[in-house]
């Protein structure tokens, strides 16, 4: 029976658990979960027989692949490849992949909540000031960019956008002014 292995230091929401579980099960596999490990030997003993490995940013080295005897495919639960070693994957037949955009909203989110803690003077006694009628400069228009225009313009902020990948147009269709460098943002 194919393996499909989560392993991670830190859980994931019992809510993702039982979705990936109920996938993982519909589709005939098995899901077998290591979480809240200690010791790398542990994650090395458990990737042994590991057909699929999924990971929050516990990082996938080539010492962990040396050990997972038989694994196709290892999926990061997040953007980038930071903590997977691409070189080792490639080597070993083994694909790599992730998940962008997944965790954006959230981060958006943390970005506006930490411009109001500033804004408050860390909530402090001292008055503070207020975002609306402020100016927000973005450099980077992905995921995290987008989201973070989008709710900086609901709460009445100015904002002006960089990115050299994301085409001109695109920017100034969500309302946002387009920076022409990063002196102008």
């Amino acid at each position: 029976m194919t393996k499909v292995l989560v392993a991670t230091e830190k859980p994931f929401a019992k809510a993702a658990v039982d979705g990936i579980r109920e996938i993982v099960e519909k589709a005939g596999m098995e899901l077998a979960l290591l979480e809240k490990y200690t010791d790398v030997a542990e994650f090395y003993k458990a990737v042994e027989d590991a057909d699929a490995l999924i990971v929050r940013s516990d990082k996938v080295t080539k010492e962990v692949l040396d050990h997972a005897k038989q694994l196709k495919i290892v999926v990061r639960a997040g953007a980038g490849f930071d903590n997977l070693d691409l070189e080792a994957c490639t080597a070993k037949g083994v694909v790599a992949m992730n998940t962008p955009g997944q965790n954006s909203n959230a981060v958006a989110e943390l970005a506006l909540g930490l411009m109001i803690y500033m804004a408050r003077t860390n909530f402090t006694p001292v008055a503070g000031t207020e975002l609306m009628g402020k100016r927000l400069g973005i450099h980077a228009y992905g995921n995290v960019g987008r989201l973070v225009a989008m709710k900086a313009k609901a709460m009445g902020m100015e904002i002006m956008a960089l990115d050299p990948f994301v085409p001109a147009e695109k920017i100034e269709a969500d309302g946002v002014k387009v920076a022409k460098d990063v002196e102008d943002l």
